[in-house]
């Protein structure tokens, strides 16, 4: 592809000359020579008037583009007068005519000197529509010249080629300038101004944190207001930005933010920034990354107050969203200000953004009136009194459009206004008027995005200096310095997004591959240590790829390597917790290597990335195991089954069928050296040793499945709680695994372990530590989620310290918000748990319905919950005197629970089957039945219902 050509927005115009055969038959031969001679002189001259190009004459017809060579910012506009013309001149040249126009992007600059694309045959079509007589236009044009023209819609059209009718308008003359209607601003804020200064103060006044959002559209002057805030503060500002190019570069800014406080929080709260900024590979989440940067926030602010400026909010990815609310919500004796800019779309990602919140203020900045336009003119300078008022006019308020508009009439000397149809068709008309080589630094710039680096413009021009070029870029404020993301670099800002828009938007398809895969290489060499390396370098390689595509030239290679990138990305990001980031990068993986093969891997991935959704997780799984089917890998689709098994666990009874397939699936991975597959299906195991109440298996189970993801280079980073967090529930003593837990808790601080750990103090009879640290647990939960959470835990330590009426209480919150959240497989446990509760509180007619709650719900295998219901109805029935029915169903809770390893869950069905003979009279009985729970209870070290056990009997020695 030439080096010359562009992608330009241009408006083609078609000319042709109506009954030509019959003037033909009735006209001289030289005669009709020199008048078609006339004619097409005439419409070359009206075409050049208006500032188009004639790119070719086709028998009796002209074809003209305007836009070409040079772009201006009316050229529709002026299409639609040239044409006006035009069809005025008919009648003096004794002829009738016909004419179409339409708006598309072409490529221009070929060697063949033509503009190509679909708007050249849409014109083509639109004047061979049109009645002699007629100007038709498409619905682009009228778009762009709608409030300068007078024109009428006509029944849409029927054109060859088009597989949908066209609309088209019949263009009746075009009177007038465009007219602006923008309604955002940036001089002259003194309302806003007073609000942010409010807010700041109310911060530093109260030591709280304010959250204060800035809305408004491109250009209105977010930024500059920021600024002029900034500038007159007793304040430390560190400063975020959020990459256009990527949601998925979730946690930049807060990257940025952390490297410009210096620092680290104290405490725990360290390890999950560490782990953000790659210093070391301990597990984190997205919780705990909000949770340290608040800590490190409310440290940092203790002795001089912090403003955290998140700049180009709409682009952050929900994560980044979340964060940021999380620090505005609990941040807490700190005098912090968090101060967000944004488009209006911020709202389309949030609708309640700030919503709710007492300490959350957003204003939309609206347009400038005339005084505080005149006002920004008079900052700007330099402009002669007639054409001042003719760009004040023509701007209408938007500061960007005046701004950009009166840069286009210095640089290009010309006194006239010309009227921008877009803000767009401003940036792209200014920039098609740059020097060549400036303008091909700025097209090589947006190619690394808002921000670029000298360097990287230098390499994508095979290594041709840059620097004169630059700075003359920032001499007609189109770039401005910046801060390099890498030492030694000089890196250099677009004044707005939509000028890095524009020169990007004018490179060809196949330019814009080339220099996204070289840009890569060149990322490669110099971004080793960029802690979201992959998801750039992905997104690069993707960009090129696609296009690649588009083109009809797909590159197989290309794709692999934008896949495996993305893919690596993905897996990073599932492993820290971040679900929804890991599945659009794992799922834009799929969307590349998806056409060329089948990856098993990715596929089961993306499932894990849907975890909390179980059912799209079981369907990415099932989809991918019936693709396996289609192409005869038995392999990948046994994988695919056994992952999507496990997921349906979560909702229907697929427990055998999980088993079965799973033990299917090791033998034929372990053959095929398959570690990643095998981490999978090891996963699955221990989710069913779970379901079933195999606590030990469980543990054993999630070691395999550590084993072999280690072994697979896959991120291990949550595999550590994963296999701690359901093991104190085995037949291991409580004293040994409080050593185990201890040992964990420095690398994995997931407050699941904390709880856990107060769970051990409460069975080892210290209730005081372990409701102090669970307690501690709930709140660090809370911090990191966003919801109240732990009660289950502080329910079940409440139990075992003997205080029921706080154990019900803890899981009456804990059933309704299962309830609310429909995860019925949880609350099949946990209503029967309340219910067996309720029984010892005496309250039986709550219970029973809890019991039923449990029996409806609970699949077969879950044996936890099957022995739950079943003893709190053998309660209920036993205090009614229904003494048989109830003895049978609180001995089949027993075996139930003698078929897992939970020692506590045996005790607690052998207590409830002593109840229930006592209350029949039997106590010798019920005395036997208490001497067997105690040794399940001393046998798990869990003093304190062992101590409870030995009362009820009557003995006295210490347990």
């Amino acid at each position: 592809m030439s080096p010359h050509e562009q992608r330009k927005t241009v408006t083609v115009l078609f000319c042709d000359v109506t009954g030509s055969t019959a003037l033909g038959e009735s006209t001289d031969p030289e005669a009709l020579r020199a008048l078609l001679a006339r004619y097409f002189q005439r419409m070359k001259g009206i075409v050049e008037g208006h500032g188009g190009t004639v790119e070719k004459f086709i028998g009796d017809a002209v074809m003209a583009v305007f836009g070409v060579p040079v772009l201006h910012e009316d050229d529709a506009l002026r299409a639609c007068r040239a044409a006006v013309e035009m069809r005025n001149a008919f009648a003096d040249l004794g002829i009738s005519g016909r004419i179409g126009l339409a708006t598309g992007e072409v490529v221009t600059g070929t060697s063949e000197r033509l503009a190509t694309g679909d708007a050249v045959n849409v014109a083509a079509r639109l004047e061979q529509a049109a009645a002699p007589g007629e100007v038709l236009i498409g619905a682009a044009t009228l778009a762009l010249v709608r409030d300068a023209v007078h024109a009428e819609p006509v029944e849409s059209l029927r054109l060859k080629g088009k597989s949908e009718p066209v609309p088209a308008f019949r263009l009746l003359s075009a009177h007038g300038e465009l007219a602006r209607s923008f309604t955002t601003p940036m001089v002259g804020r003194e309302t806003e101004l007073r609000r942010l200064r409010d807010a700041f103060a109310q911060a530093v006044h109260d030591r709280t944190c304010q959250l204060f959002t800035v809305l408004g559209s491109a250009g209105v002057g977010k930024t500059r207001l920021a600024a002029e805030f900034l500038a007159a503060i007793d304040a430390r500002v560190v400063r975020g930005r959020c990459l256009s190019y990527g949601a998925e570069i979730t946690y930049w800014p807060v990257v940025e933010i952390v490297k410009q406080l210096g620092a680290l929080p104290e405490g725990d709260a360290a390890a999950p920034l560490r782990s953000l900024l790659g210093e070391t590979e301990l597990a984190t989440s997205a919780e705990e990354i909000a949770w340290g940067f608040r800590k490190l926030v409310e440290q940092q602010a203790q002795d001089r107050p912090i403003v955290c400026m998140f700049d180009d909010l709409h682009w952050a990815a929900a994560t980044l969203l979340d964060l940021v609310e999380h620090v505005a919500e609990f941040c807490r004796d700190a005098a912090v200000l968090v101060l967000c800019l944004a488009r209006p779309e911020l709202l389309e990602k949030r609708p309640v953004w700030g919503g709710g919140k007492w300490n959350a203020t957003t204003v939309l900045l609206e347009r400038l009136d005339s005084a505080e336009t005149e006002s920004l003119l008079d900052a700007l300078g330099g402009v002669e009194p007639g054409l001042r008022e003719r760009i004040a006019v023509t701007a209408e308020g938007n500061p960007l459009y005046l701004e950009e508009m009166l840069a286009l009439v210095r640089a290009s000397g010309d006194d006239e206004v010309s009227v921008p149809p877009t803000i767009q068709a401003l940036l792209a008309a200014r920039l098609d008027q740059l020097d060549p080589a400036e303008r091909a630094v700025l097209e090589r710039g947006s190619v690394e995005g808002h921000v670029f680096h000298e360097s990287a413009v230098r390499a994508l021009a095979n290594g041709e200096p840059q620097m004169p070029r630059l700075l003359a870029l920032v001499r007609k404020q189109l770039v401005r310095p910046d801060k390099p993301q890498f030492a030694g670099e000089d890196a250099y800002r677009f004044r707005h997004l939509l000028i890095r828009d524009a020169a990007y938007d004018a490179l060809p398809k196949a330019v814009r591959a080339d220099l996204h895969v070289r840009f890569a290489g060149w990322l490669e060499e110099r971004g080793v240590d960029l802690v979201e390396l992959d998801e750039i370098l992905g997104h690069h390689l993707e960009q090129a790829a696609r296009y690649k595509t588009e083109l009809e030239q797909p590159d197989t290679a290309l794709a692999e390597r934008a896949a495996e990138r993305l893919a690596a990305a993905g897996r990073r990001a599932l492993g820290r917790g971040d679900n929804r980031a890991a599945a659009s990068l794992l799922e834009r993986a799929l969307e590349l290597t998806r056409p060329l093969r089948l990856d098993i891997h990715l596929e089961v991935d993306l499932a894990d990335a849907h975890v909390t959704d179980p059912r799209t997780a079981a369907r990415i799984a099932a989809r991918a195991a019936e693709r396996a089917s289609t192409l005869d890998d038995a392999t990948a689709g046994l994988l695919g089954r056994v992952v999507s098994a496990r997921y349906r666990l979560e909702f229907e009874d697929a427990a055998n069928e999980l088993d079965a397939l799973a033990h299917e699936a090791v033998p034929v991975l372990e053959r095929a050296h398959d570690n990643a597959g095998l981490a999978h299906v090891w996963t699955a195991l221990g989710e069913l040793a779970h379901h079933r109440g195999f606590w030990d298996e469980l543990t054993r189970n999630r070691e395999r499945a550590l084993e072999h993801a280690r072994n697979a280079g896959q991120p291990t980073q949550t595999a550590g709680p994963l296999a701690a967090y359901h093991f104190v529930l085995g037949s291991e003593p409580a004293d040994a695994l409080l050593g185990k837990l201890t040992e964990l808790l420095p690398s994995f601080s997931h407050p699941g372990l904390t709880l856990n750990k107060a769970r051990l103090l409460a069975m080892l009879d210290r209730p005081a530590e372990a409701r102090s640290l669970a307690l501690q647990g709930s709140e660090r939960l809370r911090e990191l989620t966003g919801e109240e959470g732990g009660e289950n835990y502080l329910a079940d330590i409440a139990t075992v310290a003997g205080d029921d009426n706080a154990a019900a209480s803890y899981l009456r919150v804990f059933c309704d918000r299962l309830e609310a959240h429909h995860r019925l497989n949880n609350l099949s446990t946990y209503a029967p748990m309340l219910g067996r509760t309720l029984c010892t509180l005496g309250r039986y007619d709550e219970a029973e319905p809890l019991a039923e709650r449990g029996r409806t719900l609970g699949h077969e295998q879950d044996l936890v919950t099957q022995a739950l219901w079943r003893q709190t109805l053998a309660r209920v029935l036993a205090h009614r005197g229904r003494s048989s029915q109830a003895e049978a169903l609180a001995r089949e809770a027993v075996a139930v629970t003698e078929r897992t390893n939970g020692l506590n869950y045996q005790g607690d069905a052998l207590c409830d089957l002593a109840e229930v003979l006592t209350a029949d009279g039997r106590a010798d009985e019920g005395s036997a039945a208490l001497e067997q729970a105690l040794d399940r209870y001393e046998r798990k070290r869990n003093v304190a219902m062992a101590r409870r056990v030995r009362e009820q009997l009557g003995a006295t020695q210490p347990a």
